[in-house]
């Protein structure tokens, strides 16, 4: 990768249905100059905090603030290397905190990185949070799951499917805090493509949504569009856990004459000085002996040797110039990615399919008659507005253009959905505030799930590639 590649970006942290507090955390550090880029690079990290209550919070929290300022002071040290000892210096800390206070005790969370550098894209990990690359329409998980659906997979040989009939699905195997020592899985450096996306993601997000439905709509919509819609999707199927997403798009490399640089300038003005200098300096040679040819009476050596010194001189001047335009090319020309022994961990197919667009039609129309049904205070004049698009998409099977206006759809209809749960979450701290019952709370949410005829999937749909 490099420095003149555009990045775009959008980040979103959400609470979900089922949880009292959020403990996500996220944070994203782009290089501000070329300089830093070269020492390190774009740093994207998630954070899934354990411990309950504002334990996970803090464990998250300190792990997003800790390992971009310790990766800012490691630049002596090599990318791989500065973000391995940055989430062990996070570790530590975590730890640290937790043996201080014993309501502490034992907290932690999870943590992955994603590092773009001038080497590629160098991922680190540490729990069940993931890291995601979406190329050529199939999107491709990076990281490794450390939890014990995937160490059973990979003991007994068997599909996630049968282990997930086996082993709960929330426990991990590994995290920041609890212990004084973690091991950390660094990954890559994977190469970086013009147009590749890459998601980082608290389980919040995989746990509700299949790879493919991640890779579809990351793939086909803007960061912006896209984190959205994934945090709506994972909420309308229950929004069973926190959500956090980062979703990031590579840009097309600079052309060469966008590159141009304070070095190339600097070194056409010494060349030119050069080229000036050796010039008057050979003019002023050659022209003295030509004096004193004419002076000695030898008129034919004198023309000869001001028409060789002519032409030798701009031979040399011409020679020296595509010397110097082939060493500026040279140096502008991009790096090739280095070659990485690490591989994605699993491939799925990430093309958007009528089946899963016909999909999104008939959640949207369960959420509309609900939305109709309750009275929920929406922006019809914004639907209305965009729904003729939406349906002129379908007719002419442009199933890319529907997938972006039925996530502007969404975005419309989620306004009421999330002032239920601001009901339903006031409801429940008055109970607890009056000693009432903690049911009451929860009244909207019920209202809600049984309006819209569905309940908390406990598996994503599987999709046909």
């Amino acid at each position: 990768m490099h420095w003149e590649q555009k990045i775009r970006y959008a980040a979103l942290s959400d609470i979900g249905f089922r949880r009292q507090n959020n403990e996500d955390a996220c944070a994203v550090h782009l290089c501000p100059d070329r300089e830093t880029w070269n020492q390190r690079g774009h740093l994207f990290v998630v954070a899934d905090g354990m411990g309950g209550h504002a334990v996970g919070e803090l464990a998250s929290k300190i792990a997003v603030d800790t390992v971009p300022h310790t990766l800012d002071k490691l630049r002596q040290l090599a990318p791989a290397e500065a973000l391995r000892a940055s989430i062990e210096h996070a570790n530590t800390a975590i730890h640290k905190r937790g043996t201080e206070n014993h309501d502490f005790l034992h907290m932690g969370t999870t943590c992955t990185t994603l590092l773009l550098c001038s080497q590629g894209a160098i991922v680190g990990n540490v729990g069940d949070s993931r890291v995601y690359r979406i190329r050529q329409r199939h999107i491709e998980q990076l990281s490794r799951d450390h939890s014990l659906i995937w160490e059973t997979m990979e003991q007994r040989n068997m599909s996630q499917r049968d282990a997930e009939q086996f082993c709960p699905r929330n426990i991990i195997t590994r995290s920041l805090g609890p212990e004084a020592v973690v091991q950390v899985d660094i990954l890559g450096p994977f190469p970086v493509l013009p147009s590749d996306v890459f998601i980082l993601c608290s389980d919040g997000l995989s746990g509700q949504l299949s790879d493919t439905e991640i890779g579809i709509i990351a793939g086909h919509l803007s960061p912006v569009e896209a984190s959205r819609l994934l945090v709506n999707l994972a909420n309308l199927r229950g929004g069973a856990d926190n959500i956090t997403v980062i979703v990031t798009s590579v840009g097309e490399p600079a052309t060469d004459t966008a590159v141009a640089d304070s070095d190339g300038v600097e070194d056409r003005g010494e060349t030119g000085l050069k080229i000036a200098t050796y010039g008057l300096l050979s003019a002023g040679i050659v022209g003295g002996l030509s004096v004193a040819a004419f002076v000695a009476q030898q008129p034919t050596f004198a023309w000869s040797l001001l028409a060789g010194s002519t032409f030798a001189g701009i031979f040399w001047m011409l020679r020296t110039s595509f010397r110097h335009h082939d060493k500026r090319k040279q140096d502008r020309t991009p790096n090739l990615p280095i070659v990485s022994t690490s591989q994605p961990t699993r491939i799925s197919p990430a093309k958007v399919t009528a089946q899963f667009i016909q999909y999104l039609v008939k959640l949207e129309s369960e959420l509309h008659q609900t939305a109709l049904n309750q009275g929920w205070s929406i922006p019809w004049d914004d639907y209305e507005r965009i729904f003729p698009a939406v349906k002129q998409a379908m007719n002419d099977r442009q199933y890319s253009v529907a997938l972006l206006e039925y996530s502007r759809i969404f975005e419309i209809l989620m306004v009421g959905v999330f002032q239920q749960r601001q009901q339903s979450q006031h409801q429940t701290r008055w109970s607890k505030e009056n000693h009432s019952d903690p049911k009451a709370g929860w009244e909207s949410r019920l209202s809600l799930e049984s309006g819209m005829r569905w309940r908390r999937r406990e598996k994503p749909p599987v999709w046909p590639s």
